[in-house]
């Protein structure tokens, strides 16, 4: 039995602007996204991710530190630069930062890479979460996932990275789709040659 609601959700799930989202994230929905974003394939149950929520004045800040950052390494920054990273995390009502905290697990360790598709799995399913409670999110990562400096300054530790940066928020915006790719010459299918 197909259900035709999800199928028509994957078929038509696009990322609304940033600057589109608005209105107010209550925290019980909150809590209900996180539930669902986390039940992802899991090698190990590890659960090697874990959130950041960036809300209210604090997104302002943690757009303050950024420009800093920014500002920093790369030199002083134009009154325009300068505005663009300090909203950086202030355009939506909710920035989820979703981390990837890799774990250390026995003599028989999953692979690292095995632990940041889990992490990075998360970000997907708060997509979809926040869809199915009426809300749209936009997962980006941008510069500051790749400077450790901006991370310290985000709450990350030395040890975690950025899965992705997920802004939630409500939007009526119709967002026209994209070209995607052509799935035939994505496929291929195996062959031994004749070997076993």
């Amino acid at each position: 039995m197909t259900n035709d609601a999800l199928l028509e959700h994957l078929v038509s799930r696009r990322s609304p602007p940033i600057a589109s989202l608005g209105g107010d994230v209550p925290e019980d929905v909150i809590r209900t996204m996180l539930t669902l974003a986390a039940r992802v394939p899991d090698h190990g149950m590890l659960t090697p991710f874990r959130f950041i929520l960036y809300r209210g004045d604090e997104r302002l800040k943690a757009g303050r530190r950024i420009a800093r950052r920014l500002e920093e390494r790369d030199g002083p920054l134009s009154d325009a630069a300068r505005q663009k990273e300090e909203e950086r995390f202030s355009r939506a009502p909710l920035v989820i930062g979703v981390v990837f905290t890799p774990k250390n697990n026995g003599p028989k360790p999953i692979p690292e890479w095995e632990q940041y598709l889990s992490a990075g799995a998360v970000c997907m399913n708060l997509l979809h979460a926040a869809s199915a409670l009426g809300y749209r999110g936009n997962w980006i990562t941008n510069w500051y996932s790749d400077d450790s400096k901006a991370r310290a300054a985000l709450g990350l530790a030395d040890s975690e990275r950025v899965a992705g940066f997920v802004h939630i928020g409500k939007t009526d915006m119709t967002v026209p789709d994209r070209e995607r790719p052509d799935i035939a010459g994505l496929i291929s299918d195996f062959s031994a040659n004749g070997e076993e």
